[in-house]
């Protein structure tokens, strides 16, 4: 739809729901950027520019220290990446904010700050992904890397031709050491516990939207997308 600006988004799921196959197919139809403050932490080992600003040689010391980095430091991080140009359009936020506090500092950051072509930013909108517990655990403990190409296998959905081998490189698969069910129950109850409060606060705001994540790929994002249409006011789909 033409005029159509998606400005901040919130893809909300339990791990494995599939956020970053959707956030990868919203970039590339939107040409808008991926927040990963995943992303955000590793450059500040590995970017000297951002290793050496104040907040990144503060976050890079606690992570040397093993500690976790608190909220205001990330706070701190994601505003700096937000006044990067390529954010001018909008953004998709992947684990952030992940608890409420971080919730709200977003909204009162947006409000008060310009975005990156110095127009008053939009608020965020928030879609969350939804799969059942049992379709989440098959696909956490049966996947399966490939250490050589880095194909991804699952063992009840995409079996590889011989088990347990890459059909590409004939490499022995691996399994990931936290893909096991006694993680991946550790971090739902942690999700589940971080982020019924963000998901309540945007849902308090209007500004929330759940829909089914066991459909095949394409309509989960053709629904994301006529979600978020719907959330800015364009109507029920958008291109």
């Amino acid at each position: 739809m033409t005029g159509f600006i998606p400005g901040p988004v919130l893809l909300l799921g339990a791990p494995g729901v599939g956020k970053g196959t959707q956030a990868k197919a919203l970039m590339a139809a939107w040409g808008i950027p991926q927040i990963s403050t995943g992303d955000i932490l590793r450059a500040v080992r590995n970017d000297p520019a951002m290793a050496s600003t104040e907040v990144g040689q503060i976050a890079r010391g606690l992570m040397d220290q093993g500690h976790l980095v608190p909220d205001d430091v990330v706070n701190e991080l994601v505003a700096a990446r937000l006044t990067h140009p390529d954010t001018a359009r909008g953004f998709i936020l992947d684990g952030f904010p992940r608890t409420l506090g971080q919730a709200e500092w977003l909204d009162h950051h947006l409000v008060v700050t310009p975005g990156a072509d110095g127009r008053k930013q939009l608020p965020v909108v928030a879609v969350s992904v939804n799969v059942g517990y049992n379709q989440l655990l098959r696909r956490i403990t049966g996947r399966r890397n490939c250490p050589v190409c880095k194909s991804i296998y699952n063992v009840y959905t995409n079996p590889p031709k011989t088990e347990g081998v890459c059909d590409r490189e004939g490499a022995i698969l691996e399994q990931r050491a936290d893909d096991t069910e006694a993680i991946f129950q550790e971090r739902m109850r942690t999700y589940e516990a971080l982020t019924a409060p963000v998901v309540d606060h945007y849902r308090a705001l209007g500004r929330f939207e759940e829909m089914d994540g066991e459909l095949a790929v394409e309509d989960v994002t053709a629904r994301i997308m006529a979600a978020l249409a719907r959330l800015r006011g364009f109507g029920n789909e958008v291109k």
